[in-house]
């Protein structure tokens, strides 16, 4: 029974030690953990009665001891507590930007000196228990108020966050524009959705910036609601629709470009809320979509009268939609991606009779995998419809040329044309003479891509009246050698361009060896000789003799392809990507 006593006093001496500096009120008294009656030694306990037990002079003693061991280690605690420093902030915060630094402050009139939190005393703790909570609110409201009104000009804004802090409040005052521009840095580089609508959630200031219709201008809207393969409940369709119509009202005021990717369900439903809230739209991209109708494509038009381009490659839309689109509003369309379908030979013919006259760029293609496609057209007729067209693709798509009938050829044919497309990965059906129809006007040409056009032979491209190519790509990467008619004259192409040719890609062409070093030769010792950025030399006959004034003399080659290249020294066919690792093939072509 004794041993009994000693560990209750042991546990009321441990609580009243822990408790020592707490302010309650002295009417108060410390209980122990539970209350025990006692008749006696050796008598039974009798529940609800309770007594006070004597405890001895050497036992008081003793739990004094404690008492005054335990007060005294909590009061060193509370000294080291105190001795530990407080790093102060810095008095401003480096933002870094595209080309340059930029130092914010963090300092204002009201926030000089870094100053710590103090903790409240026991009058403040029992002022506040007493009641006195809402005079102390009142107080602070007060205060705030009256810095405001004696000329506070600063914009002061409390974050949001649970865990905010008075020291901390760079983010509260910089200056909204500086946070504006910061965040077109971002948007320009990951886009406005999803950076913008998680930015937003950080405080009220943000919230604020990130809702500037200056950076909603351009957006991206993929399909992240559900996992792909899962079935839309009503509930999250609901949720789609609301999070659109908010977008719509809330942030799309000033709407340039929208694109919208792999989409399935609520395309048509996206398309009028943007016909509906975007008014200033004038790009529309819609890529991986199905289900667009021929109406939403009519409210399109109604609802967006700036729209100049429109990208609908990948996506299932109703051709007789897209060209009774075409024939109402193709006046004000600049721009037209499509991909290859069994109707696009009509949509051609829609184009060609001058439904778009402002038409500049024109891009038809196909996937890699499609096999062979063709495409008939009539050039002549294309020209006069699109007078304005300044770049031509047809990407893995063939060209088939089509006798035009009398009174519809166009004898100028595409004189501010500056690009032209033929890539294919099958069989090429173009020839010389339909590329001279294609290009004999065009004398502002600058990138021809000629990748598998094997039947193209090097005199009809010395005869183009471009003077500045800067990028020619005749690569024949899936071509049969039996109907390669292209084997020697490279060396006039390169003479006549050396001046401007940038990019050159003669993959896999059986001009010999001697033809090659020629050409080369020509691009290295030009009168620009510093032009020429990526040469492409893969699966051909060039030797190393014709290859050392090249990297010589042309000082800014940086992509340099020998994969493939027999008559070179092993260890050295493979992809060279910058200067660093051309000019020690110096030392190694002998």
């Amino acid at each position: 029974m004794e041993n009994y006593f000693q560990n209750v006093t042991n546990v009321q001496a441990d609580l009243k030690a822990e408790h020592e500096d707490l302010p309650i009120s002295s009417d108060l008294a410390l209980k122990t953990a539970e209350t025990e009656s006692v008749s006696g030694p050796g008598s039974p306990a009798r529940p609800g009665m309770s007594r006070e037990i004597n405890f001895g002079e050497g036992k008081n003693k003793s739990s004094r001891k404690r008492k005054s061991k335990s007060i005294q280690e909590v009061r060193k605690k509370r000294k080291k507590m105190k001795k530990i420093c407080k790093t102060p902030r810095l008095g401003y915060t480096v933002q870094e930007g595209e080309d340059m630094l930029l130092i914010i402050s963090n300092v204002d009139q009201y926030d000089s000196k870094w100053v710590p939190i103090k903790k409240p005393t026991k009058k403040q703790k029992k002022a506040y228990k007493g009641g006195s909570k809402l005079n102390v609110t009142r107080r602070k409201r007060q205060k705030s108020d009256s810095r405001l009104q004696e000329g506070d000009t600063t914009r002061v804004v409390q974050c949001s966050g649970a865990g905010s802090d008075d020291r901390d409040r760079w983010g509260q005052t910089i200056p909204v524009e500086i946070l504006v521009k910061i965040f077109q840095l971002v948007v320009h580089q990951d886009g406005a959705i999803p950076f913008l609508c998680r930015v937003s959630r950080v405080c009220q200031l943000w919230n604020g910036a990130s809702a500037n219709p200056v950076l909603w201008r351009n957006v991206t809207v993929s399909y992240c609601w559900i996992e792909p393969g899962k079935i839309q409940l009503p509930k999250m369709e609901l949720r789609i629709k609301n999070t659109v119509n908010w977008l719509a009202q809330n942030r799309f005021s000033q709407l340039r470009e929208f694109s919208l990717c792999h989409w399935k369900k609520h395309v048509n439903y996206v398309m009028e809320v943007i016909s509906q809230s975007c008014p200033q739209l004038t790009s529309l991209k819609l890529t991986y979509c199905s289900g667009v109708t021929a109406e939403v494509l009519q409210n399109l038009g109604k609802g967006c009268p700036e729209l100049e381009s429109l990208n609908l490659q990948y996506s299932e839309v109703k051709i007789e939609g897209l060209v009774h689109f075409l024939e109402v509003y193709g006046s004000k369309i600049k721009n037209l991606l499509i991909t290859y379908g069994i109707k696009t030979e009509r949509l051609i013919a829609v184009i060609s009779k001058s439904c778009c006259p402002d038409l500049q760029l024109l891009e038809i293609n196909t996937r890699l995998d499609s096999g062979f496609c063709h495409l008939p057209i009539c050039i002549q007729v294309l020209q006069s419809g699109c007078p304005k067209l300044k770049v031509f693709r047809m990407l893995n798509v063939t060209l088939m040329p089509k006798v035009a009938r009398k009174g519809t050829v166009s004898t100028q044919g595409f004189t501010q044309l500056e690009e032209l497309c033929l890539a294919t990965s099958s069989v090429s059906f173009v020839k010389d003479q339909d590329l001279w129809a294609l290009l004999h006007g065009s004398t502002h040409l600058r990138v021809l891509d000629l990748r598998g056009c094997c039947r193209i032979t090097p005199t009809i491209l010395s005869t183009l009246p471009c003077e500045e190519l800067e990028c020619l790509y005749w690569g024949l990467y899936f071509s049969n050698d039996s109907i390669i008619s292209s084997k020697k004259g490279i060396h006039i192409l390169t003479k006549k361009w050396n001046r401007t040719l940038r990019e050159l890609d003669l993959s896999d062409q059986p001009f010999p060896g001697e033809d090659l070093g020629i050409a080369v030769g020509h691009l290295a010792f030009g009168v620009d000789c510093d032009v020429l950025r990526s040469l492409n030399l893969s699966g051909t006959k060039i030797t190393a003799s014709a290859l050392r004034p090249v990297i010589a003399h042309c000082s800014e080659l940086t992509y340099l392809n020998l994969t493939s290249c027999r008559y070179l020294p092993r260890g050295l066919k493979k992809v060279y990507r910058s200067q660093e690792d051309i000019k020690p093939l110096l030392d190694k072509l002998i």
